[in-house]
């Protein structure tokens, strides 16, 4: 490789890791997996070593990633909260042994589990805890004192302690607290974290202590970063010291210089790491003397004295034994591979979505084939690659015909969807009500998918609108029911019909049209009557639409079964009226913002009624119109549009900060 393309390189592999890092530290949602971050850390660091005179001061590779959130305090750390040198290879980890060898005599390390989590320093004065922050930056984090004092393994006041102590330790998430909240989430209608190491940092950084108490967190300790009062001569001392003193201390083993030990060691983590309940994503090397480390020192991003070894992404090699068609409230059909169940981050995998005929073709594959199967963030199913076909396998096609109701099925436009456009089929028609009474619809609390289902295997619905008409005695009839369920069903329903427009919109599920484009047809139009009688270039000319959303629109209103539909809702005493919501400042005033991805620690609505109280608009698509882009976790293509039009991008912090701004001013 030339300079000049090394220039080029490096150039590009910074950009794109402090996109990354940004997305992961900040704002809790991750863009890319580990792995890929740390192969494009590696070639960076690997540049800049055949190439010195291009090595940046502020290059990702001399700096901890992240910064302090404006939700928070600021605190300055007395002590440096480093971060670690990656290696991914055995030779790696014998050449630091080598390293430490050669200026240190007789060294012994520690080998210990990499807790996949949040990073925090607590800081107790005379025995009691009197703050606890992020890391940060390494130099500033954010005061938390109050969420960490929710997690019950964290000690409030330590007996026999010295007069200052300050620890280091990983706040994470167990996998059964994960499952737990999943559930939750899931049955809430709500989006899920990726992961449990998101959910602990989400969760942590809640302005509702109750929030993060609910989440049930859990801490490991593995550093004692300052102590005043007394003298430890060792790491190992350091977390024998902790754990008498009451703290949850990382397990560690020791060993000698012996390279071939320590690999021992590692793999030994590397075994359990399935039957863990917590998540690791690698193994610590540390040398051991306190000392000795002071002798090897540091760089400016990390210790000399430790690596971090990182496990690569777990891949099995499974049988896929069929290709199920899953078909959703709109019509698209998704192909999921069901295969031999695999052991996977310590869960039991046998499904795992292939998105469309495009993703099938481009990797052939095949029932019955060998596929090579990981989870994406640990938590995602995903099929890699075909490794190998049956003799007489065929190349897999999307069916020609809905596999529910039959209808013939065909090509979104030129999208890579295959869908079936009847409206009557009868899994459309199940989505349609569940999303119609789920929460971000009419909000039909207990009104679930397995009940939706027997109300329409017992014929009692077979259209939203035929939810108003249920009796006790029908729901009496139902698995599971007695008097006081269906009368809370009975009452959730006839709650439902004071919903506001923009909320009936929503739940309609018009393709294309959300709980944003939902009020802003509402603040344009103010009554139903109007956006009946609306033209698809009425409708486009609203700040915030497009031209495919105006037609969404336009098309459902002229569709008869879409009209008797909101009549018979009508009939049934659904309100269906709007007031425009009043601002309480004008600090966004004739701004348009649009939210993609998933925020940290804000659901949707939140993030949108914090917009719209602040006088500012919220859109569901990017243009040249839009003044500001909010991206979260998988933001996906609204991002992209916006990057290319120029248009801000900031995070969920910079709006809270922006919200905040007058009054902390």
């Amino acid at each position: 490789m030339t300079h000049d393309e090394a220039k080029l390189r490096i150039k590009d592999l910074t950009d794109e890791l402090l996109r990354m890092a940004h997305a992961y530290y900040d704002l809790d949602a991750p863009t890319a997996e580990d792995y890929e971050y740390d192969m494009k850390m590696q070639e960076l660091r690997d540049l800049e070593a055949a190439f010195p005179d291009l090595l940046e001061p502020d290059s990702p590779t001399q700096r901890v990633q992240g910064k302090a959130s404006g939700r928070f305090e600021k605190v300055a750390h007395t002590v440096q909260m480093a971060s670690l040198q990656d290696v991914f290879s055995f030779e790696e980890v014998a050449a630091f042994v080598e390293r430490v060898t050669k200026t240190v005599e007789n060294p012994t390390f520690t080998v210990e589990p990499k807790i996949d989590g949040l990073s925090v320093s607590l800081e107790y004065e005379n025995g009691v805890l009197t703050r606890g922050s992020t890391r940060g930056d390494g130099y500033t984090g954010e005061n938390v004192t109050a969420n960490l004092k929710t997690i019950r393994s964290i000690p409030l006041k330590l007996h026999n302690a010295p007069p200052i102590l300050e620890v280091r330790g990983e706040v994470y998430m167990p996998r059964a607290s994960f499952e737990r909240l999943s559930a939750q989430q899931e049955a809430a209608g709500e989006a899920l974290f990726r992961n449990p190491r998101n959910a602990a940092a989400g969760s942590l950084r809640q302005k509702d202590s109750a929030v993060t108490a609910a989440r049930r967190l859990d801490i490991f300790v593995f550093n004692v970063q300052r102590v005043e009062g007394e003298t430890l001569a060792a790491h190992s001392q350091t977390i024998d010291r902790l754990k008498a003193l009451g703290f949850p201390v990382i397990p560690y083993e020791k060993c000698p210089a012996d390279a071939e030990k320590i690999r021992a060691a590692i793999e030994k983590i590397g075994a359990m790491r399935g039957d863990l309940p917590y998540d690791i994503d690698g193994v610590v090397i540390k040398t051991d003397s306190l000392s000795a480390r002071e002798q090897l020192g540091a760089t400016a991003k990390y210790p000399k004295w430790a690596v971090a070894y990182k496990f690569p992404p777990e891949e099995k090699v499974t049988k896929l034994r069929s290709i199920e068609i899953q078909v959703g409230r709109t019509g698209v059909l998704t192909p999921v591979a069901v295969f031999d169940p695999i052991l996977l981050a310590g869960t039991s995998v046998s499904r795992a979505v292939l998105h469309n005929q495009q993703y099938i073709t481009e990797k052939d594959i095949r029932v019955g084939d060998m596929i090579r199967v990981r989870k994406a963030g640990d938590i995602i199913p995903e099929v890699l690659a075909s490794e190998s076909h049956e003799p007489d396998a065929l190349p897999y096609q999307i069916p020609s015909s809905c596999p529910v109701c039959g209808s013939e099925t065909a090509a979104d436009g030129d999208a890579a969807a295959v869908r079936c456009f009847n409206p009557a089929c009868p899994a459309q028609i199940f989505r349609t009500i569940v999303h119609f009474a789920s929460k971000s619809g009419m909000n039909i609390d207990g009104l679930g998918p397995a009940i939706v289902q027997q109300l329409l295997d017992e014929k009692r619905i077979a259209s939203p609108a035929d939810l108003y008409a249920l009796t006790k005695d029908q729901l009496l009839t139902l698995d599971g029911f007695k008097e006081k369920s269906a009368e809370n069903l009975l009452a959730a329903i006839e709650n439902s019909k004071s919903q506001p427009l923009d909320r009936v919109i929503a739940a309609l599920g018009i393709r294309n049209i959300g709980q944003s484009a939902a009020v802003l047809l509402c603040d344009h139009f103010g009554a139903l009557e109007a956006i009946r009688q609306a033209k698809s270039e009425d409708i486009a000319a609203i700040d915030g639409f497009g031209d495919i959303m105006a037609e969404s629109v336009a098309d459902a209103f002229s569709q008869p079964d879409f009209n008797a539909l909101i009549d018979a809702l009508l009939a049934h005493g659904v309100k269906m009226e709007y007031t425009a919501k009043k601002a309480e400042s004008a600090r966004f005033s004739g701004m348009t913002f649009v939210l993609t991805g998933t925020l940290p620690t804000m659901k949707r609505d939140a993030a949108k009624a914090l917009i719209e109280s602040n006088g500012g608009k919220v859109s569901g698509s990017v243009s040249k119109k839009t003044s500001v882009v909010v991206a979260g976790e998988d933001a996906g293509s609204k991002l992209t549009k916006a990057e290319s039009l120029g248009v801000e991008i900031i995070d969920e912090a910079e709006l809270l900060r922006r919200c905040n701004a007058e009054e902390s001013s």
